[in-house]
């Protein structure tokens, strides 16, 4: 992704126009594999070393904290499943920014959309179809895949036929989206059996997710939310239509200029990125919660494109991008209520990690040359 400006972009020290001062930003002809590698990785060291910081500047010890929040997150199977299924909507939303700023139609709506597919999966599972696990369960992914999908579909219109700006137009959305649920939850789908607390009707025992460790919260999701990023990636990498999104990604115009329809890969790519946010709002309401509520996502929409952007964009790396998020947050939890540290300081190693990614990228694709 081109997150930095067109180059040679020369950086002048205003105190001194000595040319031997002038730093320019070389577009480079190609990348190594060991630094685009590295980028995240350098990030991650990057957002430990700040986090370290701010452990010792709370006054307690960098590495009993560390061992802490690693053993919260990784040491044992409670921990690990609680990680793993706070990662499945993470992975799901972060492929969903992944596929869309490779297009460059950059999403913001990821959190609007999980709802429209928490809302469509609580329509269908919560009495209004009867039927076998074996088939209403496929039938809330799809009802939720669509969901998610045509709430991008005002988005990418826009954008297509006006020239609207996406960001705006997907971020508004997430406003509107909640406040449609609110009132689905306040009015017609609040379960007269929730003693007046703003929540729909349960999804029936046939829709619910089977989970995949007794007593624990880990569902089947995490295979959905694998097998969805392997297909994802052999979309890209091997199909006509992956080559398509990278060329849109790389130069809209030029791509446009050999044949590619550019319109109608967006659209195709809008309800992709749709779909998969519909999806985690399924796996949410349908093998976590098993109810609708307006605190169903704790802003995983968000998160999701820090995700996305610490996997460099690629579908393979969201999951790990997602495992890794997920464990930094389960683990903050377990190191605040042990040592007292403040929990915030998982919020700033995300953002001090996706900060450091940014940055690496621009130097992934431009070199400084004096």
């Amino acid at each position: 992704m081109n997150w930095a400006c067109e180059c040679p972009v020369p950086l002048k020290n205003p105190q001194n126009h000595d040319q031997s001062l002038l730093m320019q930003l070389e577009l480079r002809e190609s990348t190594p594999w060991w630094l685009s590698l590295s980028a995240p990785i350098i990030a991650i060291c990057l957002s430990l070393l700040l986090a370290s910081l701010l452990i010792v500047w709370a006054g307690e010890s960098v590495i009993e904290a560390f061992r802490t929040m690693a053993v919260g997150a990784f040491g044992s199977t409670f921990a690990l499943t609680e990680t793993l299924s706070r990662a499945i909507p993470l992975t799901l939303t972060g492929l969903a920014a992944a596929i869309a700023f490779r297009a460059r139609f950059y999403n913001i709506g990821a959190e609007g959309q999980l709802y429209c597919g928490a809302l469509a999966a609580t329509l269908i599972g919560s009495g209004f179809l009867n039927l076998p696990s074996h088939l209403l369960i496929p039938l809330l992914f799809i009802a939720g895949a669509a969901a998610g999908g045509l709430a991008l579909l005002l988005p990418w219109f826009l954008k297509t036929r006006l020239n609207v700006d996406e960001v705006v137009t997907t971020l508004l959305l997430n406003f509107i989206i909640l406040l449609l649920v609110s009132f689905a939850l306040e009015g017609p789908l609040r379960d007269p059996m929730s003693m007046g607390w703003p929540q729909a009707a349960p999804i029936i025992d046939a829709g619910v997710l089977p989970a995949l460790v007794p007593r624990t919260r880990l569902h089947a999701g995490a295979f959905f939310a694998l097998a969805a990023a392997v297909i994802l990636w052999l979309l890209l990498r091997y199909s006509v239509f992956g080559f398509s999104i990278k060329s849109l990604g790389l130069n809209s115009h030029a791509a446009e200029h050999a044949g590619i329809p550019a319109k109608r890969t967006l659209l195709w790519v809008a309800l992709l990125s749709g779909a998969l946010a519909g999806c985690a709002g399924v796996s949410e309401v349908a093998g976590l919660k098993g109810y609708l509520t307006l605190d169903l996502s704790p802003g995983f929409g968000y998160t999701g494109i820090a995700v996305a952007m610490l996997a460099n964009l690629h579908p393979l790396g969201v999951v790990l991008s997602a495992i890794f998020l997920a464990g930094v947050s389960v683990g903050a939890d377990s190191m605040g209520r042990a040592l007292g540290v403040p929990s915030y300081i998982a919020d700033i190693m995300v953002a001090s990690a996706v900060l450091s990614v940014l940055i690496g990228l621009m130097f992934t694709r431009y070199r400084i040359r004096h």
